[in-house]
């Protein structure tokens, strides 16, 4: 089994900005993708980031258009470790943040929930306006 867990979420003023932590532990293997999703009150769970691994390549990061340019995700070398870094953060960013882990690569579908083997409880982001 592998356990999730996330941390780093907060209350934080329109502009500012917050670094999430995502650690994976237990049957892990330094080859896992890691990403983010996220859900706001009353919305659907959408794609964040990602941190995907992939045969032959590092990992490879990608982005949400709505969040493209102000956050970056970056991992702790092959480790099941992430971080979002958040700048400049809008109200619209007020979810609750959930990271997901899967050995390998997730192909294509990477930026659906389906995908991903292994979930956190999520952090709370709240941003005011």
């Amino acid at each position: 089994q592998v356990q999730v867990v996330e941390s780093g979420g907060g209350l934080v003023q329109a502009g500012g900005s917050l670094r999430l932590s995502c650690v994976a532990s237990g049957r892990t293997i330094d080859r896992e993708t890691m990403a983010w999703f996220r859900q706001a009150p009353g919305k659907e769970r959408e794609f964040v980031s990602i941190s995907r691994w992939s045969e032959g390549t590092t990992f490879i990061p990608d982005y949400s258009d709505s969040v493209k340019g102000r956050f970056t995700i970056s991992r702790d070398g092959a480790k099941p470790t992430v971080y979002l870094q958040m700048n400049d953060l809008k109200p619209e960013d007020t979810a609750n943040y959930y990271c997901a882990a899967l050995l390998g690569d997730p192909g294509v579908n990477y930026r659906r929930e389906y995908v991903y083997d292994y979930w956190g409880q999520g952090t709370q982001v709240t941003v005011s306006s």
